[in-house]
């Protein structure tokens, strides 16, 4: 098998599949309708997790290595350092996000805490109390993807945001990137000033002759976040109110 083959054996092709990327908000009501107990189903080794104190404060960024019954351990994430201690026996919540981009909540007792390592037990599904809006939005604009280490983003990637949210978006492009790469992107939002944001690749498929990226955004500061929500909120308004002045004329 060529060195290319192996490059590109990561990579699913569902080219012929229905493009989930693509498709309008998902419904409310069947959101609500779903058992808060599936997200468990929701966990795969890799996945990107934070550990949050009682005291809602993040202790820990990670990534999930190991996983049994209501119990999950978590190592460090590619470029880390070590992790923060947390008292054993301490109660937390873990949060992560699926590859729908869509945020969920758990909560755990710690069992183990070292600086490479968080084992986690009595590991149970929790609603995520005021969530802020985690609606997709379908967009077809530039973005700009930069290697990690290019802080200055000198060295851009051109490709295409297919639809973003708060927490992650899809991006196309040309190029191989692997999953679990962390990669900067850039991205303009109708008349907004450019975003820049630290990701990582969680999904990765072919989409014709170009591969599309589920990234994950790096842990937002309070005021990126409410940037980016306010943004996504008015851009949402913005295509209702003009989906329903080209179907039924005037506003209303």
């Amino acid at each position: 098998m060529s060195f290319l083959s192996n490059l590109l054996g990561f990579v699913k092709d569902n080219s012929d599949e229905e493009d989930e990327d693509l498709e309008e908000l998902e419904d409310e009501d069947e959101d609500e309708d779903e058992d808060a107990s599936s997200v468990l189903g929701h966990l795969f080794e890799g996945m990107p997790l934070d550990v949050i104190t009682s005291d809602n404060q993040l202790a820990l960024s990670g990534k999930l290595t190991s996983r049994k019954e209501g119990m999950l351990t978590l190592e460090r994430l590619p470029g880390w350092l070590a992790f923060e201690l947390i008292p054993v026996g301490a109660p937390v919540s873990v949060r992560g996000y699926n590859s729908r981009m869509e945020q969920f909540n758990l909560t755990a007792t710690v069992e183990e805490s070292s600086r490479v390592l968080c084992r986690l037990t009595d590991v149970q599904a929790s609603p995520i109390e005021n969530q802020r809006l985690s609606f997709r939005i379908p967009m077809n604009t530039t973005a700009w993807l930069y290697r990690r280490e290019d802080e200055r983003c000198q060295r851009a990637e051109n490709c295409t945001l297919v639809d973003v949210s708060t927490g992650g978006c899809c991006i196309e492009s040309e190029y191989v990137h692997e999953e679990n790469e962390i990669l900067r992107i850039k991205i303009k939002l109708d008349d907004y000033q450019p975003m820049q944001f630290l990701g990582q690749i969680i999904r990765a498929t072919t989409y014709g002759k170009q591969y599309r990226y589920g990234i994950l955004f790096a842990q937002l500061r309070e005021d990126e976040l409410t940037s980016l929500t306010r943004t996504l909120y008015n851009i949402q308004i913005g295509n209702r109110r003009a989906w329903n002045q080209s179907k039924d004329g005037p506003w209303h």
